[in-house]
């Protein structure tokens, strides 16, 4: 799939994590495999989290 991703330097972008079931607690209990994901995509590709 090719992806329109804007190139802004030093531009801000948002992002959001929604589980299907908003009523789960999936994405709490996987929070440690989420911040690995993160972890992993930053030192590829450097950025700031605020």
């Amino acid at each position: 799939m090719r992806y329109r991703r804007a190139d802004a330097v030093g531009g801000t972008y948002f992002f959001t994590v929604n589980v299907a079931e908003r009523r789960s607690d999936v994405l709490v209990r996987h929070i440690d495999d989420l911040r690995a994901a993160m972890k992993t995509v930053k030192s590829a590709h450097p950025f700031a989290v605020w």
